[in-house]
């Protein structure tokens, strides 16, 4: 059986598509805030994955928002390009007016249908909200051939008014239909159960796509999203690296592998060039200043980490006894030397290619070759997790308002610790000296001096990119502000530049974020 779709074609039964929130719903977590230019290299970064949809932000939320979506539709080609807007005629034309520039668009319009959310969160009857069901579709129509429309908390809803909701927006001409898990409350069985009674139930259910969008508050994420999946869904939505709200989407990578490892289980087809996943989870680490835990399936450092001798016995025997997977298949590759202080710019531009940086522009690539170099005179061995966290801050630190210029402290054991920073902001260089306990205080309150803000430091970590004495430490850096939590990352061997560096792209996030005026009610 196939389903004709505006933006696909026909589409077998056989076939799912991804629909990625990871600049939407993965960045309404607390401090994952993004900038503009860092929106549109995710946005490629999920093209060159392979996503069929991205879901690229929410226009009325912000001018900043709306920008994003804008400038994406613009200029990424291949996904389709999708807005969210709540069931109001103001967020419907805004969405629209965002993605006028898609090569292929897609309008995404939500409402809850709930009980609970409907009499508190709403404050509507039911039968008001078939009506906004009707409006919003209709109205989402008239700009778009491709409109999804999800029921919010719907796998709270009652069964027999979930069917009616969905009835009504298929019958106002939704193309796609999502079912989410917006708390992340339901069972696999109950995936598995609301999908297929949908689908056996409302008349047309069986000539639009049905859709999956499960939250990990209990850790059922993927497991629900596969479960969906068996009960008829053919659209799964989900994060890199499961990032969003509260506890996260489900994991895009995880359902992308468990298919491929799994076709007995899975038999089901995507598009996703797996070969790009880490590449792509350690692109957004970098811009969210958020790593993924050691153990963090498919992409975790450990994920394909052998230290027990029965494992690593095993493993030289034959790698299946271990490994379900390759790690070459997700992008892992053995870090070795690779580069040094006596390498060329050809060499390194050859090292990028393989690394997946082919597109690096000439002026990036000019500035990434400077702080290899750089690197590379300070360290005596440079390791492909090192050029990768090099490449990574290069491409995602443009247009920033606070740069950093230099940092010299005095540190020890006697007497307060002295910092002399540089930094420019807004074009302008300006310079500060100021003590603290300790050289990492003392380079923050030099910050503070040049950049006066009433941020308070929520987080601070640090870990090392790779091992030995001279390895790059990448530091972590949250700032809370009003309520507003931001995140920043920076790499350098020398741990208190690295410091800086975190605070300075935490400082630049928390003044995107000031400019934001998120809306009531986020989605799904």
């Amino acid at each position: 059986m196939t389903i004709q779709h505006p933006n696909f074609g026909a589409i077998a039964d056989d076939r799912v598509i991804i629909f990625d929130t990871t600049l939407r719903d993965g960045e309404q977590s607390p401090g994952f805030s993004m900038t503009l230019t860092e929106k549109v290299r995710m946005a490629e970064a999920l093209a060159e994955l392979g996503v069929d949809v991205i879901e690229a932000g929410f226009p009325i939320a912000s001018n900043d928002d709306f920008e994003a979506v804008r400038r994406i539709a613009e200029v990424v080609r291949g996904p389709v390009i999708c807005g969210l807007s709540r069931a109001a005629p103001g967020d419907i034309v805004r969405a629209a007016e965002a993605l006028k520039g898609a090569e292929r668009r897609r309008i995404h319009t939500f409402i809850s249908t709930s009980a609970l959310h409907m009499k508190y969160k709403l404050r509507m009857e039911p039968d008001a909200v078939l009506e906004a069901v009707v409006a919003s579709v209709t109205l989402a129509r008239q700009h778009s051939d491709d409109v999804e429309w999800s029921a919010e908390d719907g796998t709270r809803t009652d069964i027999d008014f979930l069917c009616r909701a969905v009835e009504a927006a298929i019958k106002s001409g939704a193309t796609t239909i999502n079912i989410p898990d917006t708390v992340g409350y339901a069972a696999p069985e109950d995936l598995t159960r609301i999908f297929s009674t949908v689908r056996e139930r409302v008349p047309g259910a069986d000539a639009v796509i049905l859709s999956a969008h499960n939250h990990n508050d209990l850790g059922l994420a993927v497991a629900n999203t596969m479960a969906a999946i068996a009960g008829g869904a053919r659209q799964v939505e989900g994060a890199i690296n499961g990032i969003g709200e509260r506890a996260g989407n489900c994991s895009i990578e995880e359902v992308v592998m468990a298919m491929r490892t799994r076709p007995d289980a899975y038999p089901y087809v995507h598009n996703i060039e797996t070969t790009n996943i880490l590449k792509t989870s350690r692109l957004l680490s970098t811009i969210t200043g958020f790593d993924v835990q050691p153990n963090k399936a498919i992409v975790g450092r450990n994920a394909f980490a052998h230290e027990s001798g029965i494992h690593q016995d095993g493993m030289l025997k034959n790698a299946a006894t271990y490994e379900i997977m390759t790690p070459e298949s997700v992008g892992w590759t053995k870090s070795n030397l690779v580069l040094g202080k006596h390498s060329g710019r050809a060499a390194f531009r050859d090292k990028l290619v393989q690394l997946g940086y082919g597109e690096i522009g000439d002026n990036r690539l000019n500035e990434a070759f400077r702080r290899f170099k750089d690197l590379a005179d300070r360290k005596k061995t440079v390791f492909e997790d090192d050029i990768i966290a090099l490449i990574d801050e290069t491409v995602v630190r443009d247009h920033e308002r606070v740069r950093f210029v230099s940092l010299e402290v005095r540190a020890g054991s006697k007497g307060p610790s002295r910092a002399e920073l540089e930094l420019m902001v807004d074009g302008v260089t300006h310079t500060a000296e100021a003590q603290g306990d300790g050289p990492v205080d003392a380079a923050f309150n030099a910050i503070r001096t040049v950049f006066p803000h009433e941020a308070t430091l929520a987080l601070f970590s640090i870990g090392a990119v790779t091992e030995g004495t001279d390895a790059q430490a990448r530091c972590t850096v949250r700032l809370e502000e009003n309520g507003r939590l931001v995140d920043g990352q920076g790499s350098d061997t020398d741990t208190i530049v690295s410091a800086a560096l975190a605070y300075v792209h935490a400082l630049n996030k928390l003044l995107v974020k000031r400019e934001r005026r998120e809306p009531e009610a986020m989605s799904a």
